[in-house]
């Protein structure tokens, strides 16, 4: 008897270990990684870019991510206000929070603290990593913070479940809704007037490199974790890295002067009293309406599936009245009628064409929900628009990555090809590099964070989706810019699709533009990952020169930018706005470019190579030899070539 006595002593007591452990409610600071020595050189770089955070952040709008350093010591860090910050409480929370870090995580590679100023006006972000973590949902590790006080043990707890469960629904919408186009979009703070309780405060915040789904799942885990943990307490906070999740009885943080208050639902007559088994006359009604309104939603359903289904088929698959899903190539997708898209974009207005294209016009379009759309309308009785309509739907429905641009859906009706695409709002990249005035706007920091992520979207293109696919078109152009200035790579139209194990292919039909078209596709039609390259390494020389690959008549950027790496002077090559940046690592992305334009194309680099090469300070990059030399360009940037056995034609459009 005393040895299971003992036994079952030992068990509990290792399973509160265990819920110990997983709670870390240890202190305000998030501490994980290796430990270094404090006199390391990881730690001196963190202690510089520490001291500058609280600056750098009220200069960036609220929010910053940087690094410092080489590798392997080499640090990042992002830094976060709330949104409608005084710029001063900023400050005094940021250089707070960095103290607490220093402080609480003297020796640890990766940390991070949800802080607040001394007057609780204002909540902040500080996150340090030796790898970098902007744009990647992080989770771990997760710091709770229960109101040391329970709610009363006389309240009811089944509604004000029910009521906390509708709160925290509209709070996460609120916030992860992404209309808001400011850097610190995703914010939402509500105040809601419960039944039969004192109101109730709710704020959350996600950091706003990630996207409004990564967003979502965040917030949810913080609350999930709360009630398993500690549900019954009066209020409490829940931390992780890409998010921040409190509430309470009492306003805070400065969030509740312009808030989105909301009613409670009606309380009904003996809502307090309860059944045997604990359940109140509401729960029963509750549970007696969700059963009645999921029936009838099924039978719902599937008549909607059923007069659908005989509609397409008597439509020949065109849907005229109304939005719905639809299996292209066995991938989940949305086809639009077409009255939703003249509705959206005011009939294809003037006002709203965002831009013109080779194949049709783009405009911007406002969905009855509220979501900003951009719609792409090829040109009627075009050959080469149907063929870029159906590979486009037959690619991009398979292809997701934070650096590619979205397909929402389509439309095939009346000779109507229309593609619709998520709204990114800072058009593309050739408006901003190629333009005198906004081109003093992208930083060497900001021109290298857009051509890593346009690096990691052609990867993901040739290795990492389920599907590869060589792009064969890639050029600023073709690059959109959203409203983070986070690249994405568009217009896919022209893209080839690769078996599994098939590396390169050959065509007859050229697409492309000249001058980003590697020798051994414009010259012979071989196509392979490495013709992407080639396009990569000239558009690369042109974000660090801020000049047109065409404007070198006769020879091209990659053969001028050579010209001057055998001469010894290839900082001629740079920019002017960037000769206070960096030289070493623009010198280091020159050579990439370079080798990226080799003549022989088994001589460039994989994209996962460049994007090792990016993030290393001690390999050894080899030195590059003469690129292939381009002959002359159109005219027009946009253009298409058709190849037969006879002969070669070329139309510039």
């Amino acid at each position: 008897m005393g040895k299971c006595f003992a036994l079952m002593i030992f068990l509990l007591s290792f399973l509160l270990l265990l819920v110990l452990q997983n709670l870390e409610v240890v202190n305000a600071v998030g501490c994980t990684g290796s430990f270094y020595n404090d006199n390391s050189t990881y730690v001196q770089n963190r202690d510089d870019m520490f001291s500058t955070l609280a600056d750098k952040v009220i200069d960036n709008d609220g929010f910053y991510n940087a690094s410092l350093g080489n590798s392997p010591n080499r640090v990042y860090a992002i830094v976060l206000c709330q949104r409608g910050y005084d710029q001063q409480d900023c400050f005094n929370c940021v250089l707070s929070a960095t103290k607490g870090i220093k402080k609480d995580c003297p020796n640890r590679m990766n940390s991070y603290t949800w802080d607040k100023d001394v007057e609780d006006n204002v909540s902040c972000l500080v996150r340090s990593s030796i790898h970098s973590t902007f744009g990647n949902l992080e989770l771990e590790p997760a710091v709770l913070y229960p109101s040391p006080d329970g709610i009363d043990p006389s309240t009811n707890m089944t509604l004000f479940e029910q009521e906390w469960d509708g709160m925290v629904n509209l709070t996460v919408q609120a916030t992860t809704d992404a209309k808001n186009s400011s850097v610190l979009k995703y914010h939402g703070a509500i105040e809601a007037e419960f039944t039969e309780f004192e109101n109730v405060y709710m704020l959350m915040q996600c950091t706003p490199d990630i996207t409004s789904q990564d967003c979502n799942r965040c917030l949810r885990e913080c609350v999930t974790l709360f009630k398993n943990q500690v549900w019954g307490r009066r209020g409490g906070e829940v931390n992780r890295p890409s998010c921040f999740f409190r509430w309470d009885f009492y306003t805070f943080h400065g969030a509740f002067g312009n808030v989105t208050r909301l009613p409670a639902p009606p309380a009904q007559e003996g809502s307090s009293a309860t059944d045997k088994k604990g359940r109140s006359p509401r729960s029963w009604v509750t549970i007696a309406i969700f059963v009645v309104l999921t029936f009838i939603n099924v039978v719902v359903s599937i008549g909607l599936i059923m007069f659908f289904a005989r509609r397409r088929k008597s439509n020949n698959g065109i849907n005229v009245d109304s939005e719905e899903h639809y299996e292209s190539d066995g991938q989940h997708m949305l086809r639009f009628n077409l009255g939703m898209i003249l509705t959206a974009t005011n009939n294809f207005s003037s006002e709203n064409k965002l831009g013109q294209g080779g194949f049709g016009t783009v405009h911007k379009g406002i969905l009855p929900n509220g979501q900003e759309i951009a719609v792409k309308r090829l040109s009627k009785g075009s050959g080469q628009g149907d063929t870029e309509f159906k590979n486009e739907v037959s690619l991009l429905t398979r292809l997701q990555h934070r650096n590619l641009v979205k397909l929402l859906g389509f439309c095939s009706e009346e000779e109507e090809e229309i593609l619709v695409y998520e709204l990114v709002h800072n058009s593309s990249l050739d408006h901003f590099i190629f333009d005198e005035e906004r081109r003093s706007l992208l930083s060497w920091e900001l021109r290298f964070r857009i051509i890593e992520g346009i690096a990691r979207g052609l990867l993901y293109l040739h290795e990492d989706s389920q599907l590869k696919i060589i792009h064969r078109d890639l050029k600023a152009s073709n690059i959109l810019l959203d409203a983070d200035m986070n690249p994405k790579v568009a217009d896919f139209g022209t893209a080839r699709l690769f078996e599994a194990e098939e590396t390169r292919a050959e065509t007859r039909r050229i697409a492309g533009t000249r001058g980003y078209m590697a020798p051994e596709y414009l010259n012979h039609g071989k196509i392979s990952a490495k013709s992407d390259v080639y396009s990569f390494g000239v558009m690369l020389l042109e974000m660090i020169s801020g000049e047109r690959n065409n404007s070198f008549e006769g020879e091209g950027l990659a053969a001028f930018a050579w010209k001057r790496w055998v001469e010894g002077k290839p900082e001629t090559v740079i920019d002017p706005l960037l000769m206070k940046d960096p030289m070493n690592e623009i010198m280091k992305l020159i050579q990439i470019g370079l080798l990226c334009v080799q003549e022989n194309a088994a001589k460039r680099p994989t994209m996962r190579l460049v994007i090792v090469w990016f993030g290393s300070e001690t390999i050894i990059i080899p030195l590059p030899k003469a690129p292939a030399m381009s002959g002359s360009q159109c005219q027009s940037e946009d253009r298409t070539m058709s190849m037969s056995n006879d002969s070669t034609e070329l139309s510039c459009r």
